[in-house]
């Protein structure tokens, strides 16, 4: 589905329906140099569960990659606010992963009469980027590509996986990111990307000014986002917290528990 969205054309996947802002919506934003297909079962799912559903590509990113990437947090939280309006939405349950689970959070903030559930997925804050792998992403972004990756995982062959029993998780997470990378052009996303995540501060501030049911789906062995970088924003958000058997990338790794626990997270 595509939309025009402050003057430029976005794209969100709908889940494999026919989008409808009647129904409840849940708007699902990816993180860093991935797009909307990170979200394809828990998208499905819920668009054929009595949800509405869009799985948005960020600006800069997959099919929204003509558009230029957006310098900050509080910019992307504005483009998902302007996006809630291309489609006609009131309000929305806003659900992100890793650096989208940092817009989430803001536009949750900035309009809180139209955020009616807050999920943070494989999230933490400060979410701040090491120097090294900063240089690296700047420096040799392939190499930052296969390093975040390794990191991202928490086994060789996890089982079950996404799209299936099997799947090879680490090389299917190169692709994309090298994928998403390459389109961009004259931009290194990666490092663009990287910036974003590292200088956003607003997070504690933010969370005061949440009033939906928030919480936190996260993976115990996440190397990326340690669980233990989230407690003072759990609290702060009085979230419910929910961990699954997975690295950083646990839509991935932990399909079924992730699906569970967004489940229980959106009945709250």
């Amino acid at each position: 589905m595509e939309l025009r969205v402050l003057g430029q054309t976005a794209y969100a996947y709908t889940g494999g329906k026919r989008f409808d802002p009647a129904l409840p919506c849940v708007v699902f934003i990816h993180g860093a140099l991935n797009d909307h297909s990170v979200w394809t079962l828990l998208a499905r799912w819920h668009a054929h569960h009595g949800y509405s559903v869009l799985a948005v590509d960020l600006p800069g990113h997959g099919r929204s990659g003509n558009c230029a990437p957006l310098p900050d947090v509080q910019c992307l939280a504005d483009w998902v606010l302007a996006l809630l309006d291309a489609a006609g939405v009131a309000r929305a349950a806003l659900v992100g992963h890793s650096m989208g689970s940092l817009i989430a959070l803001e536009a949750a903030a900035r309009a809180p009469e139209r955020s009616s559930h807050l999920v943070m997925v494989g999230t933490a804050y400060p979410m701040k980027v090491s120097e090294a792998l900063l240089a690296t992403a700047r420096e040799t972004p392939l190499k930052a590509i296969d390093m975040v990756n390794s990191f991202s995982h928490s086994g060789l062959a996890t089982k079950p996986s996404y799209p299936g029993p099997g799947a090879w998780l680490h090389g299917g997470g190169r692709a994309l990111m090298r994928r998403i990378q390459s389109r961009q052009g004259q931009t290194n996303l990666f490092e663009h990307d990287f910036k974003v995540c590292d200088a956003y501060a607003g997070g504690l501030q933010a969370a005061e000014r949440v009033t939906c049911p928030a919480s936190l789906i996260l993976g115990e062995r996440d190397q990326m986002t340690s669980p233990r970088q989230t407690r003072e924003l759990a609290a702060a958000l009085k979230a419910r917290v929910y961990t699954v058997p997975a690295g950083h990338a646990l839509m991935a790794e932990s399909p079924d528990p992730v699906l569970a626990a967004m489940r229980r997270a959106l009945a709250n």
